[in-house]
C-alpha cells in the first residue's frame, strides 16, 4: 500500500508523466511501427544532469494502441514460464509466472545521465590507518565526484586533514597529481582554491587545475607559478607526450605575494574554446577572463590538481594545500543513455499463470497509459530531478520524489548504510508485522541501495515492504542480502561460483544483486534499465561513491557486461 496521492503526483508531473525530470527535449515526432521516437538529448553544459525524453504524442500514436477483443494469451516455452498477451498479433504485455512486474509497450523513451555538479571541501580526516597503509597515497572519496587517484614519487606526500587536501613537496623536479577517476569529461566549469605555505627560494613552485587529463604526459592545465620574488603568473598549457606547449601568453597577476596566500583558478571549457581566470582568494573572483584560447584537438579526460616544486627549489619541504575543488557544470563526451519502448507495470499480486477477465481489464487499462511506471519512478531520484511533495497520506507535505543522496559522510568521508525509503521522506513507518521504524533525521533526503529499490517498488509501485526482521515471501525485505534470498517474485539466476550468464533472460525492471567485495555475501542491489547506446546492459542504483542514485559511470561503470566490477561480481538476478 502506498501513502501517496496518485492524483497529486500526476498533477505535479504536469502534462507528460512519462517525462519526470525537469529538462525536456522535444523534437518533431517520427514514428515507425506505431512507436514514438525519443527526442534528441540535450548535450554540453546547457544540458541537465539527467533527463528522460520522449517525442510529443498525438492522436496517431494512440490509434496504434487500440486493442482487439478478446486479447490472446499464450504461454511461451522456456524458463522462467511467461505468458505473452497479444492483440492482432502484436504483443501488448509479457507476464512472468510468479512475478508481479509486467512489461508492456509504450512510447519510446531515452533515459540519460550527465556529469553532476559537486563541491569538494575536504571535510574529512585522512589517512585512516585501517584503510590507508603508509605504502599508499590517499585523498579518499570526493562527494559526488568519485574517488581521488594520486600519483607521485613519495607515497606519504598525500594526506587530508579537515578542510584541506595536502601534498608535501618533499623533492624538487617531480610533479604530484591528484585526479578524480572519471575519464570521459569534455566541457567543464571547474574551480580550485589552493596555495603554498612558503614563498619558494632557488626556483618557483606551481599548482595547476587539470582538465582533459589522460595521463601525466597528456593533459590540459591552467597553471599558477609562484616565483621566488613573490610574483604569481598564469599559464594555459597543453601537454602532449610529456612536452608542454603554451596555448596563450603568460599573464602576471600580482607581485610580492606572501606565503600562505590562497589563490583560485577557474576554467570554463566549451568545445574547443578554453577560458581561464585566477585571483587572490581573499579578494573574490574577477568578472573577466585572463585567458581565452582555443584548442581544436581538446581531449576528453579527468579533472584534478597538480603541484610541483621546480628543479632547484631550495625551500623544501613545501606544503601545497587545497581548500576547495568545485564542478559547477560538466558534460561527458558520451553521456550514458538507454532507449526503448518497454514500460514496467506492477500487478496487485503475483501472476499465477491463469489468464482471467480481470487481468485482461488490467492490461487494457495499461495500454496507452502515460502514468509513471517503475522505470520512470527510478529516474525521478537521479541528479537534477525536481522535488515533488505528497498531498495526502502519511507523507503529506513531505518530499516523495527528487534528487537523492546516498547518506551523510562520516569523519573519514565514507558514507554509511542505512537510509530507507521512509527516511528519505522523514516519516516514521509502521510495517505489516506491526513494527514501527523511526526515521533518522540524518538520513532525510537519502536512500541507500535497498532503500532506493524499496522506494521505487514499495512506496511508489505498491509492493509490500518488510521490516528488517520480516522474511515474508510476499514482501520486499530491507537489505540487499535479504532481498536476494527472500524478495517476492521469481529468482532468475544465482552464482554457482561463476558469474551467472543472464543477459538473454533480463527484462527492464529486474533486480540485480552483487557481491562487490567477493566475500560470498550480497552487498548491493540495482534495477536493470535496459541496453545502452553502445549495446551494453545498464542498470540504475544508489551508490556510495557517487553519493546517490545513478545510471552512470562515476567510480565504476553501471554495466553488466564489459568486464567491470558489476559484471564480474554479479550474484543474483530476481524479478519482482
Amino acid at each position: 500500500m502506498t501513502h501517496t496521492s496518485r492524483r497529486t503526483l500526476l498533477s505535479a508531473l504536469a502534462a507528460s508523466a512519462a517525462v519526470p525530470l525537469s529538462a525536456l527535449a522535444t523534437a518533431p515526432a517520427a514514428r515507425a511501427a506505431g512507436d514514438a521516437v525519443a527526442a534528441p538529448l540535450p548535450v554540453g553544459l546547457a544540458g541537465p544532469p539527467s533527463c528522460v525524453t520522449v517525442a510529443p504524442l498525438d492522436a496517431s500514436w494512440f490509434t496504434q494502441v487500440t486493442l482487439t477483443s478478446p486479447l490472446t494469451a499464450t504461454v511461451l516455452p522456456g524458463t522462467p514460464a511467461r505468458t505473452e498477451v497479444t492483440s492482432g498479433g502484436r504483443r501488448v504485455a509479457l507476464l512472468t509466472h510468479g512475478a508481479r512486474t509486467v512489461v508492456v509497450p509504450g512510447p519510446r523513451r531515452t533515459f540519460a545521465e550527465n556529469k553532476q555538479p559537486f563541491a569538494e571541501d575536504f571535510d574529512r580526516t585522512l589517512p585512516n590507518p585501517a584503510l590507508n597503509p603508509a605504502t599508499r597515497p590517499y585523498w579518499g572519496n570526493s562527494p559526488g565526484g568519485g574517488t581521488w587517484e594520486t600519483e607521485g614519487p613519495v607515497t606519504g606526500d598525500f594526506s587530508v586533514s579537515p578542510g584541506r587536501g595536502l601534498i608535501a613537496l618533499s623533492t624538487d623536479g617531480a610533479s604530484r597529481y591528484a585526479t578524480l577517476k572519471d575519464d570521459g569529461i569534455t566541457d567543464v566549469d571547474v574551480t580550485a582554491v589552493a596555495g603554498f605555505d612558503k614563498v619558494p627560494t632557488g626556483d618557483a613552485c606551481s599548482y595547476a587545475l587539470l582538465f582533459g587529463y589522460a595521463s601525466a604526459e597528456n593533459h590540459l592545465r591552467a597553471r599558477l607559478s609562484f616565483l621566488t620574488t613573490g610574483a604569481v603568473e598564469l599559464r594555459v598549457e597543453k601537454v602532449t607526450g610529456g612536452a608542454s606547449a603554451a596555448l596563450g601568453p603568460v599573464v602576471t597577476l600580482a607581485t610580492g605575494v606572501p606565503a600562505g596566500t590562497a589563490w583560485g583558478i577557474r576554467v570554463l571549457r566549451e568545445g574547443s574554446r578554453i577560458r581561464a581566470r585566477a585571483w587572490r582568494a581573499s579578494a573574490g573572483q574577477p568578472g573577466t577572463w585572463h585567458a581565452d584560447v582555443t584548442d581544436p584537438g581538446s581531449p576528453k579526460g579527468r579533472i584534478g590538481l597538480r603541484a610541483l616544486a621546480n628543479q632547484g627549489c631550495t625551500s623544501l619541504p613545501v606544503t601545497f594545500s587545497a581548500t576547495a575543488f568545485e564542478v559547477a557544470d560538466a558534460a561527458w563526451a558520451t553521456p550514458p543513455s538507454v532507449t526503448h519502448g518497454d514500460w514496467v507495470r506492477v500487478l496487485p499480486a503475483p501472476f499465477d499463470g491463469t489468464w482471467t477477465p480481470a487481468l485482461e481489464q488490467t492490461v487494457r487499462a495499461w495500454t496507452g497509459s502515460l502514468a509513471p511506471d517503475a522505470l520512470a519512478y527510478a529516474a525521478m531520484f537521479l541528479p537534477g530531478a525536481p522535488a515533488v511533495t505528497s498531498g495526502a497520506g502519511a507523507a503529506a507535505g513531505r518530499k516523495v520524489l527528487g534528487e537523492a543522496q546516498y547518506s551523510p559522510a562520516d569523519a573519514y568521508g565514507d558514507r554509511t548504510v542505512g537510509a530507507d525509503f521512509h527516511e528519505f521522506m522523514g516519516v516514521d513507518w509502521t510495517f505489516p508485522n506491526g513494527k514501527v521504524k523511526t526515521a533518522d533525521p540524518d538520513f532525510l533526503g537519502s536512500l541507500d541501495c535497498s532503500g532506493y529499490t524499496r522506494m521505487v517498488y514499495g512506496y511508489h509501485m505498491g509492493v509490500p515492504v518488510a521490516d528488517m526482521y520480516d522474511a515474508s515471501p510476499a514482501r520486499l525485505p530491507r537489505t540487499s542480502e535479504q532481498m536476494a534470498d527472500h524478495a517476492t517474485g521469481v529468482r532468475l539466476a544465482r552464482t554457482t561460483g561463476a558469474t551467472p550468464d543472464v543477459l538473454a533472460l533480463l527484462q527492464p525492471g529486474d533486480l540485480l544483486f552483487w557481491d562487490t567485495d567477493k566475500d560470498g555475501e550480497v552487498d548491493h542491489v540495482g534495477i536493470h534499465l535496459g541496453t545502452d547506446a553502445s549495446g551494453k546492459a545498464r542498470f540504475v542504483s544508489s551508490r556510495k561513491t557517487v553519493n546517490g542514485p545513478t545510471m552512470a559511470d562515476v567510480a565504476g561503470a553501471s554495466l553488466l557486461d564489459g568486464g567491470g566490477t558489476y559484471d564480474t561480481t554479479l550474484h543474483t538476478v530476481h524479478r519482482i
